[in-house]
């Protein structure tokens, strides 16, 4: 079944044994991060966290913040109402199968309609849970028959029927050097201005004060296309960010989607209902109607752009301040029982370890529609999601690893990989050493390796450049006569199978 709220997913996971509760006060200036990351660094990812009474300088919040909620393989399998992630992709992948695709415009067409089929599109209502308190910024409108009061504590005052604002809500400022407060995962709701086609997108909200924030879009992505047709055109661009509901939508926002597909159609198909969707206050857009907290605002086309930043990043290393548009804040509206969801990034791993690699096992059917011979695909905690990329094939004919790298290359988010190796079907890409076994057995560095170039991720600073970057890709395949390879090629040691299956039976006897 579908969860109505974070909340419910909170509750689902403290049932199964997957959650830490904290009822003492902890702080949102740095504490909160401390506990967390060496709860992520546990084997496995840990478990999830719920801080019952985050303060925000010196002052309980009324509402709980849960972290690491999808940081294993387990909770975001139960994120999906799934036993695994593996059979969700394996129960769309053969939706897909179901008439091979000849293009990968055919590919994409297929994929909306596989969506499809579970009743996934989204569907608009009047009003939500959502909308149970209505801040208007800058008006006397403010329902707070239900604003909830922050627990009694000792030496801590509460907030008591103060309206919602960006300086009272208990966003984290997460490491040491950061520019301040950062909203780490809010869903953003933006619109092509041309095409109407809606996007959801994640991008980290600094806090600037209590009507504005950043709105850290990189260059590469769809809401920067949308706003930079909003600047070509001069017109206010309408923003929406929510935060919590169900939590297939913050892992629908970080999917590598194809441009062009609603990321709701997603989500509805991973939560098998769909998505219930209500208007905005104080613009058209539309967020889910079970949302936790919401919004509103606008970015000003003729406004300067204003330094963002630092950021303690997922690559391990601060994001350095950079110039992005300024987000004004119009509305806040939240659920009277809301629960705050946040994470933190950082050197790995972290809880996006595992929101990643589950987007490689749902995509994975997508990629072999376009190459069949890939086996499979892992992105390593190390290389931080795009800085590395193992690949197996079934290698048939010479050269054929380089044709996979270029064509991963020229596939969304997959052109700021830094790094692709190349391997054969039968080594175990999610073993990192067994690939490196590889990589270094059957390289002959110069032979073996390509230099490219291309785009690169904006949060890559060993670049000389933002955004340009060069690229490696090595193939540690067994080589072929038309590689260039004279030699014979080695066997690999291995143990009689019989001989195996004998000793097995003898030490298990003992």
């Amino acid at each position: 079944m579908a969860f109505d709220s974070f909340r419910d997913f909170v509750n689902a996971l403290d049932k199964a044994g997957e959650l830490k509760r904290f009822s003492q006060p902890v702080a949102t200036e740095l504490e909160i991060t401390e506990i967390a990351d060496r709860e992520m660094k546990l084997p496995g990812g840990g478990k999830a966290l719920l801080f019952e009474k985050p303060t925000v300088n010196g002052v309980v919040s009324p509402f709980p913040v849960a972290i690491n909620t999808l940081g294993s393989h387990k909770r975001m399998a139960m994120s999906m109402n799934a036993e695994s992630v593996d059979a969700v992709a394996n129960e769309l992948g053969a939706l897909m199968k179901a008439k091979p695709p000849t293009s990968f415009k055919e590919a994409m067409k297929l994929l909306s309609l596989a969506l499809d089929l579970r009743h996934a599109k989204p569907k608009t209502v009047k009003t939500g849970a959502c909308k149970d308190v209505i801040h208007l910024v800058d008006s006397p409108k403010l329902r707070v028959d239900s604003w909830p009061k922050a627990p009694d504590v000792n030496q801590h005052s509460t907030f008591n029927t103060q309206p919602p604002t960006l300086l009272n809500l208990p966003i984290l400022r997460c490491w040491p050097l950061d520019g301040g407060r950062f909203i780490t995962l809010p869903c953003v709701v933006t619109r092509d201005p041309d095409t109407g086609e809606r996007n959801l997108g994640m991008y980290r909200i600094q806090i600037y004060d209590d009507k504005t924030t950043g709105m850290h879009w990189q260059l590469q992505k769809v809401a920067a296309r949308h706003g930079r047709r909003y600047y070509e055109k001069g017109e206010r661009m309408p923003v929406a960010i929510f935060i919590g509901g169900d939590p297939m939508f913050p892992f629908a926002a970080t999917a590598p989607m194809p441009d062009g597909l609603d990321e709701f159609l997603l989500a509805g198909y991973l939560r098998k209902k769909s998505v219930e969707m209500v208007k905005c206050e104080t613009n058209d857009l539309e967020v889910p109607a079970n949302a936790d907290f919401v919004i509103e605002g606008y970015i000003d086309p003729t406004e300067p752009l204003r330094d963002e930043g630092p950021f303690g990043d997922h690559t391990g290393y601060y994001t350095l301040p950079e110039p992005y548009p300024v987000f004004h804040i119009t509305a806040i509206t939240h659920r009277k029982d809301a629960v705050y969801p946040a994470t933190i990034v950082g050197i790995p791993p972290m809880e996006d370890f595992y929101i990643g690699g589950a987007s490689v096992k749902l995509f994975l059917p997508i990629f072999k529609m376009n190459f069949p011979e890939i086996v499979d695909i892992a992105l390593p905690a190390e290389g931080v999601f795009h800085n590395l990329v193992f690949v197996s094939i079934k290698k048939t004919y010479p050269m054929q690893a380089y044709k996979i790298m270029h064509g991963l290359w020229g596939m969304g988010q997959m052109m700021f990989s830094k790094y692709i190796v190349v391997v054969d079907a039968e080594v175990n890409v999610h073993n990192t050493s067994e690939v490196l076994f590889h990589l270094t057995a059957n390289t002959d560095p110069q032979r073996d390796s390509i230099f490219t170039k291309g785009p690169s991720d904006v949060l890559d600073h060993a670049t000389s450049e933002i955004a340009i970057g060069s690229k490696l890709g090595i193939d540690a395949t067994k080589k072929l006569p038309g590689e260039g390879f004279k030699r014979a090629w080695p066997p690999l040691i291995k143990m009689d199978a019989a001989v195996k299956a004998k000793m097995e039976k003898l030490l298990d006897s003992r």
